[in-house]
């Protein structure tokens, strides 16, 4: 069984409380061991700059309410940071890894999930809740540092 640790990236200790679906500013605090409120305002930065989509506002200036981690901007972040991309599925192909730590890469990596992202170190998840669903749960894919 995946191992499971709550660690909320230091969300709490930024001064934030509630829940918050800030899942993807939690997992690269947890992954680069960067400070939360970092990597906050770097999000709500790039939130605010991106471009107007029929599903967006410009504006939006927070990373409280989820990122569109699709964007150019976010990707050039992320690299930034020194991660590297690596896909695990692809159209037709189905699930070929799942979010247990037999089938993962030791080390530091923020694995995508169905509507979610999680950081893994080591093989164990570092999230609010264990979110492997008994290890069965597909990982899209993953950014490793």
């Amino acid at each position: 069984m995946t191992e499971f640790i709550f660690n909320d990236g230091g969300r709490e200790l930024a001064g934030f409380k509630g829940y918050a679906g800030d899942c993807v500013c939690r997992a690269i605090s947890i992954a680069a061991n960067l400070p939360y409120m970092d990597v906050y305002a770097k999000l709500s930065d790039g939130n605010a700059t991106q471009r107007r989509s029929k599903n967006t506002t410009k504006g939006a200036r927070s990373a409280r309410d989820g990122i569109n981690t699709g964007r150019k901007w976010f990707k050039e972040y992320m690299i930034s940071l020194g991660f590297t991309w690596t896909a695990t599925m692809s159209i037709g192909s189905g699930c070929t890894t799942h979010l247990k730590s037999s089938e993962l890469p030791s080390g530091r990596i923020i694995c995508t999930v169905s509507k979610h992202w999680v950081a893994v170190i080591d093989g164990v998840i570092n999230d609010t809740s264990d979110c492997s669903r008994e290890e069965t749960r597909c990982v899209y894919g993953y950014w490793v540092i």
